[in-house]
């Protein structure tokens, strides 16, 4: 499985230590991570991230060490059920090297109440995901919730994320065919802004990337707008217009962020 979703093209793919894992079974599947990745070529475009047992488990900190064996070829760990920054800061202590980065996965009642702490103090914090099943469980919802129910949470953590320059992606729906429902958790999450959505099953990747990806239309117009501030900024005007629109700071950033996203040069 390790080895199908590394070929898989995804833009990231997650190792999971956690949930995956029978608690009988961990010491086996550290073993084999290290062995897998040690051995592996990560091919153009494919970052690699663990998920570790929560830090107040009895697994973590082997999994930590686990980590620190594979080298270079885990640029980030994953840690789950984060109810504060003093979480994050005991893995950043552990792990010290400062190019593995960390991903919060939210997914407690206390990791949303304190997430403005989180991604405010947590050295090396790189991306906020929310994690819907624990968290449901948590709270009480019934499984397999429409995205719009989540919408109050959604909100906080990208405000959260977004005043403190984090990356947030949507944590995965909970089937795994590429079904109209799971096409429409998709499109919610990237109209709500996020940068990504996490999935489960490899047939999802097309959904996803697709909805993730702007269209050439929006790549074009995108350019079209950085274009005409430019103009108006060399002939000394304050405003610009392009089809019958004023442009602004606001635009503009909306334009290179579609620019960015698929790697051009704004």
């Amino acid at each position: 499985m390790i080895g199908k979703a590394l070929a898989s093209g995804a833009d990231e793919v997650v190792i999971d230590l956690e949930d995956a894992v029978a608690p009988g079974r961990k010491a086996h599947a550290r073993e084999s991570i290290v062995r897998i990745l040690l051995d592996w070529t990560p091919p153009p475009g494919t970052a690699v991230a663990v998920r570790i047992n929560a830090v107040d488990t009895e697994w973590a900190a082997a999994d930590l060490r686990a980590v620190a064996a594979c080298g270079d070829a885990v640029g980030s760990i994953v840690v789950p059920k984060v109810n504060g920054a003093a979480d994050l800061a005991r893995v950043a202590e552990s792990v010290p090297e400062a190019s593995v980065t960390l991903q919060a996965l939210i997914e407690t009642p206390h990791g949303v109440r304190d997430i403005d702490d989180v991604c405010a103090t947590a050295e090396r914090l790189a991306t906020v995901i929310i994690g819907y099943a624990d968290l449901g469980a948590a709270l009480q919802r019934a499984p397999g919730s429409p995205p719009e129910r989540w919408i109050a949470i959604q909100d906080r953590i990208l405000v959260a994320a977004r005043s403190t320059g984090r990356a947030v992606i949507d944590g995965p729906h909970l089937g795994t065919r590429p079904d109209d429902e799971f096409r429409h958790s998709a499109r919610w999450a990237r109209e709500q802004g996020f940068d990504g959505k996490w999935v489960i099953h490899p047939s999802q990747l097309d959904i996803v990337t697709a909805e993730f990806t702007p269209s050439d239309a929006e790549v074009a117009h995108a350019q079209r707008v950085l274009a005409a501030l430019a103009e108006a900024e060399a002939l000394g005007d304050g405003a610009a217009q392009l089809d019958g629109r004023m442009l602004d700071e606001a635009v503009a950033v909306a334009a290179r962020r579609v620019l960015d996203r698929i790697g051009v040069p704004a």
